[in-house]
């Protein structure tokens, strides 16, 4: 079954480490495809800050019946 993990920064841990983190738990031909993409967020101070949002296509060991 293909199925799709999103990892997104917070304000405590970063996107890429969790998919870094992910990825090494997979096979290679697991794998299908990695997105990543970057937006602005508004601080309450007023200052943006970038995060990061990463999606991991990969294919699961489950089938669906």
């Amino acid at each position: 079954m293909i199925q799709v993990k999103e990892f997104v920064d917070t304000d405590s841990s970063y996107a890429v480490t969790m998919a870094n983190q992910f990825l090494a738990s997979l096979k290679d031909e697991q794998v299908v495809n990695v997105c990543y993409g970057s937006m602005m967020k508004s601080a309450l101070n007023g200052i943006g800050v970038q995060r990061s949002a990463i999606l991991v296509v990969y294919k699961s060991g489950e089938t669906n019946s």
